[in-house]
C-alpha cells in the first residue's frame, strides 16, 4: 500500500484499523519482564534509531562505536545504527515502520513526538514487568516521566535525556553594551540585541533554519500570552498571539537588524558557533548540550545561561491566562516497537544506556542531562548548569495528542515558507497572516482525525 500523511494519520485517529494492518504483518513475542539474569543475544542485532547530533558528528560515531561494543559485551548482540536529521523524517520514520509492522526495535524519540508514537498502539506500553528491566521508574527524575504517556498508567516513553531550553550570554559583550541582568521580557530581550549590535557584532545569534527550533520560539511565546496552540477540539494557530510571536521572532532580523543576515541560513550549529566565537551576545534555544563546544571556544569563562524570557511580545507582564513557560518539556524518550521480535534484548539496551555510569559519560560527551536521578543529581552543585535545571522545573508538557506531531509541523513550516522573504529584508504582516490559516487548517484537519 501507499504510505502517505493521510493513511497514517488516519490510522492513528482509529486504532482498530491500524491494528488490523499490524495482524496482517504477523505478531511479535512479549518481554519477559523478568528483570533477572543476562539476557542472551548471540548471533542477534539490535535496530535502534536516534537523532543526528550535527553540533558533535565525531562525537556521536564514537559514542555508536563504544556503546555497540559494551552491549555486545553484556548480550553478544550487534547494534544497527538508523539516524534521523529532521523532524520530518522523524515522522516519516513512524508513519512507514506502523504501517507495515517493520523496522527499528528501539526508537529514540523528540518528546513531542511520544504522543504521536502513543496514539498508534505500535508501541510496548510499560507496566511493572517493563519498568523492571530497565531497573525501575523510580530509577528516573520524576519530572522526566511528565510526557512519557497520557497518565502514570498508560506510558510508553522512558526518558533518555532531558533538554531544558535556556539561553546562552557572553557576559563581556553584556556590560560592555550597559546590561546589567540578563532579559526577562520579550521586549526587552530585542531591546538588548540592538543595543549589542555594531560592526563586526551581533545581538542574537538565531537558527532560522534550524529543522527544530523555530517552533518552540513561537510556542513558547503562545503559551506565555495564554494561547496553548491546542485547546481542547480545537486549533490555535491562526491567532493573534501568534502572529505576534512570528513577527517579533523574523524581526529580530528584518527590523532590528541584530542577526548576522547570514543565519537565515543557519542550523543550530552555525548559530552555536557563530556565539562560540564571540560575535553575538545572546544564543537563545540551546541547552547545556552547548557546553562541550563553548568550553572549547573563544568564549570559555565569559558565558553563562539565564532562562528564556517569560513575558510575550509586546507585554511587559503576563496577561491573564498566561503560562510561565520557560521552555518545552523536552529531551528525548526511548520506545520500543510492539512488532519487535527483540524485546528483552530492548529492554536491556534501554537499561545499560539510563544506567548512572552511562548517563554520566553520555553528558561529559554531550551536555545532556540525564534523566537518572543519581547522574541527576551529581550536576545539582554546579553553577553553570543551574540555570537550565531551574528551566526543567519551570519546564510545560506540550498538549499530549496524537496531532501534535502535524502541529509542530505546521508551526515549523511557516518558518520555513518565510525564508525567502527573509532572505529578502522583510516579511509583511498580509504573508503570515495567509501562512497561518493554512497551518491552522491542516493543523486542524490533523486534530479532528486524531479526536
Amino acid at each position: 500500500m501507499e504510505i502517505t500523511r493521510r493513511n497514517f494519520i488516519a490510522g492513528v485517529g482509529g486504532v482498530g484499523a491500524l491494528s488490523l494492518a499490524l495482524a496482517a504483518c504477523g505478531g511479535s513475542p512479549k518481554s519477559s519482564g523478568s528483570g533477572t539474569g543476562k539476557v542472551d543475544g548471540t548471533g542477534k542485532t539490535l535496530t535502534v534509531l536516534v537523532s543526528t547530533k550535527p553540533q558533535y558528528p565525531d562525537e556521536q560515531k564514537a559514542w555508536f562505536a563504544q556503546t555497540a561494543a559494551d552491549f555486545k559485551t553484556l548480550t553478544g548482540a550487534g547494534i544497527q545504527w538508523e539516524t534521523y536529521p529532521t523532524a520530518n523524517d522523524e515522522m516519516t520514520r513512524i508513519q512507514t515502520s506502523v504501517v507495515s509492522g517493520t523496522g527499528p526495535d528501539v526508537y529514540g524519540l523528540g518528546t513531542t513526538f511520544t504522543p504521536t508514537a502513543y496514539s498508534t498502539g505500535a508501541f510496548v506500553k510499560l507496566g511493572d514487568a517493563e519498568w523492571n528491566q530497565v531497573g525501575g521508574k523510580d530509577k528516573f527524575v520524576p519530572a522526566t516521566l511528565g510526557i512519557s504517556g497520557p497518565d502514570a498508567n498508560n506510558q510508553i516513553g522512558i526518558p533518555f535525556v532531558s533538554r531544558p531550553f535556556v539561553m546562552a550570554y557572553n557576559t563581556e559583550l553584556l556590560k560592555a553594551a550597559g546590561i546589567e541582568k540578563p532579559a526577562t521580557t520579550w521586549d526587552e530581550f530585542a531591546d538588548h540585541g540592538k543595543k549589542m549590535t555594531k560592526a563586526g557584532q551581533y545581538g542574537l545569534a538565531i537558527a532560522y533554519k534550524d529543522n527544530f527550533d523555530p517552533w518552540k520560539f513561537i510556542w513558547g511565546m503562545s503559551i506565555q500570552g495564554g494561547n496553548p496552540i491546542i485547546d481542547g477540539k480545537k486549533v490555535r494557530i491562526d491567532d493573534p498571539t501568534v502572529l505576534a510571536a512570528y513577527e517579533a521572532y523574523f524581526g529580530w532580523m528584518t527590523k532590528d537588524k541584530s542577526v548576522d543576515p547570514a543565519a537565515v541560513g543557519w542550523g543550530n550549529a552555525q548559530a552555536l558557533a557563530a556565539f562560540a566565537a564571540g560575535k553575538a551576545g545572546y544564543f537563545p534555544m540551546t541547552s547545556p548540550l552547548s557546553i562541550p563546544t563553548l568550553d572549547k571556544s573563544a568564549v570559555k569563562g565569559k558565558y553563562k545561561y539565564a532562562l528564556l524570557p517569560m513575558v510575550p511580545p509586546g507585554q511587559t507582564a503576563r496577561p491573564s491566562g498566561g503560562v510561565a513557560a520557560a521552555s518545552i518539556l523536552s529531551g528525548d524518550n526511548l520506545v520500543v516497537a510492539d512488532y519487535s521480535p527483540n524485546k528483552d534484548l530492548a529492554f536491556a539496551f534501554i537499561k545499560m544506556i539510563t544506567d548512572t555510569a552511562a548517563q554520566a559519560n553520555y553528558y561529559k560527551i554531550f551536555g545532556e542531562i540525564p534523566t537518572n536521578v543519581e547522574a541527576a543529581k551529581a550536576l545539582q552543585s554546579d553553577p553553570l548548569v543551574a540555570p537550565a535545571l531551574d528551566a526543567a522545573s519551570k519546564s510545560v508538557a506540550t498538549p499530549f495528542s496524537g496531532a501534535w506531531g502535524d502541529v509542530q509541523l505546521a508551526l515549523t513550516n511557516v518558518a520555513v515558507q518565510t525564508i525567502p522573504d527573509l532572505s529578502s529584508g522583510s516579511v509583511s504582516e498580509a504573508s503570515l497572516a495567509g501562512r497561518l490559516k493554512d497551518a491552522q487548517s491542516k493543523a486542524q484537519a490533523a486534530l479532528d482525525r486524531a479526536k
